[in-house]
């Protein structure tokens, strides 16, 4: 049994072929999935397909690479995230790589993101890339703590990842934990304790060795989990159950749902 903490099945290279997607989760034992929103004007996409599928859910947010997008406030992300099937206020975070220039917009984003998540008391998705110190030290200042959160396809170094477990946070490996050049990265994965683990897809990207350098789907999240049990040297279906189960309780999701 898996689970895909992180996709988006609303993204135009998934949506239009949904059923088949759906099904090669099925076929491939992947149970769940949680379609995650980068922008407010695509949220009633992603909500939509969470409403009309048991076993997909959503979250609200504003991801920190749309810099031309409609900036939420704390109301809008609390409003949005009581809509039923919505678990956590997210994807948010510092993206110090794709963007340069005066930044402080995109912390003042992440800062309202936390505060909604409190508010709401659910749990957020944190993106960080090249912004590591900034985002564990806003995390601390807003008491990120108080809710949770998971760092979805985790790239940074050890480092970065005891802070974030030291604040009680979790840590997800994407399809990039399979590639034969992330090294280090695997090394974290060794690392990790198993209850705060996630895995994902970040669908339609990143998809994982036998399929690197094609479109990615939920259905892949298995190779992920494979590929982090070869490296513990444990059984693949440990690293699925403990996966699934700390997917189900960060979200708040009954496990039979």
């Amino acid at each position: 049994m898996y689970v895909d903490s992180h996709c988006h099945l609303d993204f135009a290279e998934l949506a239009p072929e949904l059923p088949t997607l759906l099904d090669a989760m099925r076929d491939n034992g992947v149970t769940h999935a949680l379609c995650i929103s980068v922008e407010l004007a695509a949220w009633p996409a992603v909500v939509a397909i969470a409403h009309a599928h048991d076993n997909v859910y959503a979250t609200v947010g504003v991801h920190p690479d749309y810099q031309d997008t409609q900036d939420p406030t704390v109301e809008d992300l609390v409003t949005k995230a009581a809509t039923p099937k919505v678990v956590a206020i997210g994807e948010t975070g510092l993206d110090y790589y794709r963007l340069e220039g005066d930044l402080t917009w995109q912390r003042e984003r992440f800062r309202r993101h936390i505060r909604a998540a409190r508010a709401t008391g659910k749990p957020l998705v944190i993106h960080t890339r090249s912004a590591a110190a900034d985002t564990l030290a806003i995390m601390r200042e807003e008491n990120a703590s108080d809710v949770g959160c998971v760092m979805p396809s985790f790239t940074e170094t050890w480092d970065v990842a005891k802070g974030a477990l030291e604040l009680g946070f979790h840590i997800s490996f994407s399809g990039i934990v399979t590639f034969k050049n992330a090294v280090e990265l695997q090394d974290v994965a060794r690392r990790v304790p198993l209850d705060r683990m996630l895995i994902e897809t970040d669908s339609p990207y990143l998809a994982p060795v036998p399929h690197r350098g094609k479109r990615n789907q939920p259905a892949f999240v298995r190779y992920v989990g494979e590929a982090v049990a070869r490296l513990r040297g444990v059984d693949a279906a440990a690293i699925g159950q403990a996966t699934s189960d700390n997917f189900f309780r960060l979200f708040g999701i009954p496990a039979h749902a």
